[in-house]
């Protein structure tokens, strides 16, 4: 391997390419790789994807999706190198050729890569259907973040090696300002150890319905740093890792069953019989409604309110879906409102009726 000198004093020293015969072979070799680039192409990834779909999983085919633009570049440098090589050049140029076509070919496989670790959904579908493992909605995006940290970093550190740069001591300059870079992003690493902790613990994953202190409304994504919630106002809010970690979460959509309850207040006019016989109506409405839980339903006569009879309700929906939950809350509550009026109860309102001792004498 060459040093920094000895590298630098051949390309200062590089004559004049050669002929003009050897410049136009070299700009027919360019020409040709960038007409063929197409054609080659789509003759590699039809052979592949015809032999990805023998198998059981959809993401072998992903696989040619995501390299099939790299290859398509690849064809380019190609020729470019191939070019360089038909000159009759020096060996300065020649390795300078080289260095350029390996750093390329780095590039583009991690371009590739870059590609299929977005294609998280394909792999756990596959993974789910296929193998029959359980993998959580929450952590395929976190890790294909990860992944494409990963690939960057390997990537740049390959080509600064291919090109003679001294990547040990870059390493350790990072090691000895690693304690400063702590202190001054400490909110950083805070939030990144939140998401991590959100990951394992899992007290949430994407699509789900969660009600903080601070936010309430259904998880769209998690990163690095923090949660994308996507509230019912279909407002986005971004709530760092490290809050979320630090606050009390609610997960409505894991909770398989939703409350209703109510007090039902009537006149105290309503006659006794028609009171026991609308307690008995609305317990058996919901005893025999699809939509609600059978398990755990109270419908009581309460109390003697300030102004009202109470009926005390207390069920479940077997939804969690909140617009499903508003329409059939919406259709008990006309179902109520029917079995009152078809005993003439009268729902009461709050009221205050005043007593004089004496007769108040009618004004002429």
């Amino acid at each position: 391997m060459l040093d920094k000198t000895e590298f630098l004093n051949i390309l200062y020293n590089m004559p004049a390419p050669g002929s003009l015969t050897d410049l136009l072979g070299a700009a027919a070799i360019l020409i040709f790789s960038l007409i063929l680039r197409n054609t080659l192409t789509s003759i590699l990834t039809g052979i592949l994807t015809r032999l990805s779909g023998k198998t059981r999983t959809g993401f072998d085919d992903h696989i040619v999706i995501s390299f099939e633009k790299p290859l398509r570049w690849f064809w380019v440098l190609l020729g470019v190198y191939l070019a360089l090589v038909f000159l009759p050049l020096n060996p300065g140029y020649n390795l300078i050729a080289a260095k350029i076509f390996r750093s390329g070919l780095i590039l583009l496989g991690a371009a590739g890569f870059y590609n299929l670790s977005g294609s998280y959904d394909l792999l756990r579908d596959d993974l789910e259907k296929v193998f029959g493992l359980q993998i959580d909605k929450i952590l395929m995006p976190f890790m294909s973040k990860v992944f494409r940290v990963v690939i960057i970093a390997l990537a740049l550190t390959m080509v600064a090696h291919e090109w003679d740069y001294d990547v040990s001591s870059f390493i350790a300059g990072l090691g000895l300002g690693g304690l400063a870079f702590a202190l001054a992003a400490k909110d950083t690493v805070s939030n990144i150890f939140g998401g991590i902790v959100i990951i394992t613990d899992k007290p949430f994953s994407i699509g789900d319905w969660i009600h903080t202190p601070s936010v309430e409304g259904v998880v769209e994504d998690i990163n690095f740093r923090s949660t994308k919630i996507r509230t019912f106002a279909q407002a986005l809010v971004t709530v760092p890792n490290a809050t979320l970690v630090n606050e009390p979460v609610t997960n409505w959509t894991r909770m398989g069953i939703r409350r209703i309850t109510f007090k039902l207040g009537v006149t105290y006019s309503t006659p006794r019989a028609k009171l026991e016989a609308c307690v008995q109506k609305i317990r058996s409405m919901l005893e025999s409604h699809p939509e609600i839980y059978k398990d755990f339903i109270l419908v009581n006569f309460d109390s003697f309110n300030e102004s009202s009879l109470d009926i005390f309700l207390y069920f479940f929906t077997n939804t969690t879906n909140w617009a499903e939950y508003l329409k059939i809350k919406e259709d008990v509550n006309f179902k109520i409102m029917e079995i009152l009026e078809a005993e003439g109860v009268t729902v009461a309102f709050p009221s205050t009726s005043i007593y004089f001792e004496t007769p108040l004498e009618t004004v002429k």
